[in-house]
């Protein structure tokens, strides 16, 4: 008991998704901080090949509930197998991704279960709370940290009185890390006779159509990046040349995506996806803490904008002074000249 869960999403390709790989890495950093158990909860059909994938993320226990009713996700099944695994084993903490399967999860079993949710996580930590009005001081509790009106202020959130404590994580925000390739776990096979109920399992899909998503800016490993400075949505299209010639995504500040100048799931930040590419090309961008905080983590970081104390360039590997419709066209002109 007391252990931290992660809920394992299975996606379209029938593998974990990068999100509950995240978590995994991250709960087995706040299992060993809390000296528990680190466990896995995975839902689906044809699933027993996964186990192996999950393990060497650190997870020392893995649930496997395995059956046809089980994929594609439903919300009343799989609400129901989650809700009986907790209630039984009884977590510490529990972890959700910030998808919309784990947007539409996490609050039901929250709700079952009356204990606390915090969505849209950016960070967990584990630390103590004092509390001054009935001095009581509370140990080894999860710090639910997550940007709050508009991403202006950063609130730590904390649930002290209900177990177990939860959060759903946006992806990107967890670095993936591979514990140890030749760690085992122990799997448990669940029996499903008597959880899912014929109410449960009313509805029934017939037909899926899933369309895939055409940009990939979370796995590209160079990203050019406009704002608002970009000045248009014509500007930006130089971005997208660029990109085509250098084999790279483009995106987007807030701003320009407020302004139209490019598609929201081009965002990145706190409001946006968080990305970890290799060389990261800010153009027109200010660099507030809302945006910092979705790309800081790129290997290299090259700022191209018109003020050379944008705050974007205190963490820049390059800067670049000047307009980004004069800068970037040069850019192509050099590369095409220079390229093999």
């Amino acid at each position: 008991m007391k252990n931290v869960f992660v809920y394992c999403e299975v996606n379209e390709e029938r593998t974990i998704a990068d999100v509950s790989l995240e978590l995994l890495s991250k709960g087995h950093k706040l299992a060993q901080q809390l000296g528990v158990k680190l466990e896995a909860v995975v839902l689906g059909d044809g699933i027993e090949d996964l186990a192996p994938l999950i393990m060497p993320f650190g997870a020392d226990v893995i649930h496997l509930a395995d059956s046809p009713g089980l994929y594609p996700y439903r919300t009343l099944p799989h609400a129901a197998v989650v809700e009986h695994i907790f209630r039984q084993e009884k977590p510490e903490i529990a972890l959700f991704g910030a998808s919309p399967v784990g947007r539409d999860l996490a609050p039901r079993i929250a709700s079952a279960l009356r204990c606390g949710l915090t969505a849209d996580c950016t960070s967990l930590e584990i630390g103590d709370h004092h509390e001054k009005k009935t001095e009581t001081t509370y140990k080894d509790l999860l710090y639910q940290i997550r940007p709050a009106f508009g991403g202006n202020i950063i609130a730590t959130i904390i649930n002290p009185d209900t177990r177990p404590q939860m959060a759903t994580v946006r992806e990107g925000v967890m670095k993936k890390e591979v514990v140890d390739p030749a760690h085992k776990a122990e799997v448990r096979h669940l029996d499903l006779e008597g959880i899912i109920s014929p109410e449960t399992a009313a509805i029934e899909i017939i037909e899926r159509h899933v369309e895939q998503s055409r940009i990939n800016i979370k796995n590209s490993g160079i990203i050019i990046a406009g704002g608002y400075g970009v000045g248009s949505k014509e500007n930006f299209k130089l971005l997208h040349d660029l990109a085509e010639i250098i084999g790279a995504e483009v995106g987007a500040s807030r701003a320009a995506v407020d302004a139209g100048f490019a598609e929201h799931e081009r965002q990145i930040g706190q409001t946006g996806v968080t990305v970890r590419p290799k060389l990261y090309i800010a153009c027109g961008i200010s660099g507030a803490v809302q945006h910092r905080a979705g790309m800081d983590q790129s290997a290299q970081i090259i700022s191209i904008n018109t003020d050379p104390h944008a705050p974007i360039n205190h963490i820049a590997d390059y800067t670049i002074n000047g307009r980004v419709e004069d800068v970037i066209p040069k850019m192509i002109r050099f590369y095409k000249k220079n390229i093999r």
